[in-house]
């Protein structure tokens, strides 16, 4: 059974890593990290547009790999009913946002994995809980963290796959998704 992908998406320090740790905890799977976080600490935190492609091969790469190995463990346990579910840290539209955000351009193969990818629900993060401040992040003040939301927003809008934004402090983000995810959880899928 094909393995229901779950995206968590949203501004930074937003709890998308928080969620996703939740989420796959309580539907005892797995979580896919985001990827640019590993490469960036590793090669530095000054990126370019072509940094971004990497991230974004390396994301995709990530995912692929976490799905296999759920799919292979899931062929393993014929007592589930539900497709297995997979959470993801970021995906494409975060990596377009960020570009056309930063460099006011984006890689068209970041564009054509947008189309081409297939998900089962999109979780959209609010910018209302506190900002924490970490190496990697750039945008601490309220107002731009409000426009990309709005940009990432804009971006679920204009898609076919369900998705809801998600607000409130932890607890209630939690309860938010789970709702969300349970309702696409039974789903079948073909």
């Amino acid at each position: 059974m094909k393995v229901k992908r779950i995206v968590i998406i949203g501004p930074e320090s937003t709890g998308k890593s928080t969620l996703c740790s939740e989420l796959a905890r309580h539907y005892e799977t797995s979580w896919v990290p985001e990827f640019a976080r590993e490469y960036l600490l590793t090669n530095g935190n000054h990126y370019t547009l072509n940094d971004l492609s990497v991230i974004a091969e390396g994301q995709l790469k990530s995912e692929d790999e976490f799905a296999d190995r759920i799919e292979s463990t899931y062929k393993r346990r014929a007592e589930r009913h539900n497709a297995p579910l997979l959470f993801i840290d970021t995906d494409m539209h975060v990596l377009k946002t960020w570009s056309e955000f930063v460099f006011d351009s984006c890689d068209n193969r970041i564009l054509k994995n947008i189309v081409n990818r297939n998900y089962d629900l999109y979780l959209l993060c609010n910018t209302d809980l506190p900002w924490k401040q970490d190496a990697l992040r750039e945008y601490p003040d309220l107002r731009t963290r409000e426009k990309l939301f709005e940009h990432y927003k804009e971006a679920m809008i204009n898609q076919n796959v369900p998705w809801c934004v998600v607000s409130g402090n932890y607890e209630e983000r939690l309860d938010i998704s789970i709702r969300a995810v349970d309702t696409i959880a039974t789903m079948t899928v073909l």
